[in-house]
This record gives C-alpha cells, structure tokens and sequence, in this order.
C-alpha cells in the first residue's frame, strides 16, 4: 500500500511551453496537499503526471510503502491510485446502478465499498435511471462513488466540489476525511479553499 508520494526534481512541459522545473515535495500517509494557481498554471498537467498519463521532461514520481521500501510505479498506478478529472467518464446509456457497478469492478472493487459508495453519496435514489438523465451534481456524485466504491490509498482530484451543492460538499468533505484518518493520501487540484485541513502547494506557472 502507498505510504509515500514523492516528487523529486520534477518538470513539465505542455507542448513548447514548461509549466514548471524541479518541483519537489512529499505527500505522506493521512496527508491531504491542495494544489493552486492560475488556469493553465499546470495543476491538471501534474496529477496526470502522478496518475502516469503524462511523461515528465525531467524529475522522478516515486511511491514508497509504509516501510519506506519503493513500488513498482506501474503496480502503484494500476492497484492504489484513483484520478478523478473534470471529465466524469461515464456512459450515459448505462444506468446508474450498472455505472457504478462497472467503474467499481474494472478498478478492483469490494462489496462494502460499492454499499458504502451508494450510502455516502446518496446513490440510491439515481441507482435504476439512466446516467445521461442525471444532473451534473448527481452525475459528480456518481463518478466520486468509485473511491468509495474499489478503495484506494492515494486519490488525485481535479475540482472534485466543482458541481456539488453545499450540502453534498459537507459529505464529500466527510468521505475526505474518512480516507486520511484511514491512512489515505491526497492530492486535489482546488481554486476554493477545501473544506478540510490541507497542506498548499501553489503552482505560479510559466514565466
């Protein structure tokens, strides 16, 4: 399990343009690091660097377990990380039920993830409708439901509150803090304060 996220000396460019050079810093079991800065500034651009979906032009992503040993990036990307993106990546002729049924079940899930899942973000009500009659909210819930649903220890959010009323704002929060008091580890792409104790990383962008 992913004790240890580390980021040493790293660099990222997006096409001519370098977001930014010898960015370094550590993310540590039970810690929540929210990153900020102008658009284009590269918050997105580094979680998928983290997630392994983006090629860095320098630096190392290293993830280490809770004996400081290193894991395999490939094995750590593909069993303990979560990237949740402004895209939602759902199916919208799917229904709900069998959305979160699939997301939960590609991703390794367990039964009392997926309950907890349908529990925490009040999926119940949406579960027998089609994902494309969902509101953005409901639909934001729905695709948050796959942390809950296959647990994992580090989850990489790109303005996760962004369509979530107040109300679902305070629960997410919960799940949060739920995750860290586990162990779990994030890193969250916000431009409004979090709702939960974080540590900042600002990202100033390119020159």
């Amino acid at each position: 399990m992913i004790h240890t996220l580390s980021l040493s000396a790293l660099t990222l460019a997006r096409g001519e343009r370098t977001l930014f050079r010898d960015l370094d810093f550590t993310v540590a079991a039970g810690d929540c690091v929210a990153l900020t800065g102008p658009n284009g500034a590269g918050k997105t651009s580094l979680l998928r660097a983290i997630a392994g979906l983006i090629r860095p032009e320098g630096g190392e992503v290293a993830f280490r377990d809770g004996d400081a040993n290193l894991i395999d990036p490939t094995d750590a990307r593909g069993r303990e990380v979560h990237l949740v993106g402004h895209l939602d990546g759902l199916k919208g002729a799917r229904t709900a039920r069998h959305e979160l049924m699939f997301q939960s079940d590609w991703l390794g899930h367990t039964q009392d993830g997926y309950d907890d899942a349908v529990a925490a973000f009040g999926l119940k009500p949406l579960l027998d409708l089609e994902v494309r009659k969902l509101s953005a909210g409901q639909r934001r819930r729905l695709a948050l439901g796959r942390l809950l649903g296959s647990p994992r220890a580090l989850w990489l959010l790109d303005e996760p509150f962004g369509p979530l009323d107040a109300h679902w704002r305070e629960a997410f929060a919960e799940v949060m803090r739920r995750h860290l008091a586990a162990d779990g580890l994030i890193v969250c792409a916000v431009h409004d304060p979090l709702p939960i104790p974080s540590r900042p990383l600002v990202l100033e962008g390119p020159a």
